[in-house]
């Protein structure tokens, strides 16, 4: 497991704090891989409970599947991993629809607390209703001002079921929680449903062979450096390097002369071997 995340959601942001400093312009960040790292870098692991799981076993099982939904579930990655093997999944837009999507509204600062439909307290909501509200119920310092200040999107009413008292019929207005009144509206709108097809091929039985696979398209070994680059890069092991400077350039040119596994126009991650040992480098140049 990598020590430091650098990305999140696509932005690059720093997981250490720099005292008066702004983000530093570049970075260099070496961790030494596993299998298991080097794996997980390019794939992704499908919980036995999650959607993607149930999609891939019933694809393997029965040559394909199906699905209708709002977004696609492989768009990061079109390699699974499911109990120990290796699957390219391939997801093909069928056809496409509208469906109306619901969104519940709270008002934590309501005029008028009397319920028209009837109230009920947070604890006997169903499972949907309190894992949904709970998030923005419990905010520290959620929004507050005229009409309705906080959401929680729900879905279709297919992907609620019966397990809601708002969804897709409101059978109350007011809501008790911790104490507190708030008052309660659902929000319909029409968006997209895409009906996707999903199939799916082994290409490695185990980790081992996967990430046998991905070192065959990516690691390279990163020698021949002066002493100047070797500090660059003994530093980014032992924790990461900031320096813009001469020595860091020259290895990230280096790096970049290689096909990396994630590029985008100021970042990405390689991999590489260096003295012996596999590491994953994360770059911002």
């Amino acid at each position: 497991m990598r020590r430091r995340r650098f990305l999140a959601g696509g932005t690059a942001l720093l997981s250490v704090a720099l005292a008066g400093c702004g983000h530093p312009s570049v970075v260099l960040d070496l961790t030494e891989a596993t299998a298991d790292d080097i794996a997980d870098e390019v794939s992704m692991n499908a919980d036995p409970e999650s959607e993607e799981y149930e999609l891939v076993r019933s694809a393997l099982e029965n040559g394909s599947a199906t699905r209708r939904g709002r977004y696609e579930l492989f768009d990061r990655t079109d390699t699974v991993r499911v109990d120990g093997a290796f699957y390219e999944v391939m997801e093909t837009r069928v056809a496409s629809s509208e469906v109306t999507v619901y969104e519940v509204l709270v008002d934590l600062d309501p005029e008028d607390t009397t319920p028209e439909l009837g109230e009920i307290a947070f604890d006997d909501l169903p499972e949907t209703d309190r894992r949904k509200l709970e998030p923005i119920l419990s905010e520290a310092d959620p929004p507050q001002g005229d009409g309705y200040d906080i959401g929680a999107s729900y879905g279709s009413a297919e992907e609620v079921g019966n397990d809601s008292v708002f969804v897709p019929e409101r059978e109350y207005d007011v809501l008790v929680y911790e104490g507190e009144r708030y008052r309660v509206a659902v929000d319909s709108r029409t968006a997209p449903e895409v009906e996707y097809r999903y199939e799916a091929t082994e290409v490695a039985p185990d980790v081992e062979t996967f990430a046998d696979q991905v070192r065959d398209r990516y690691l390279f070994v990163l020698s021949g450096l002066s002493d100047a680059e070797r500090e660059v890069v003994e530093e980014s092991i032992d924790g990461a390097y900031f320096e813009d400077d001469e020595a860091f350039q020259s290895v990230v040119e280096r790096i970049r002369e290689h096909d990396g596994i994630r590029e985008d126009d100021f970042y990405g991650t390689w991999l590489l071997e260096y003295e012996g040992a596999e590491y994953l480098a994360y770059v911002e140049w």
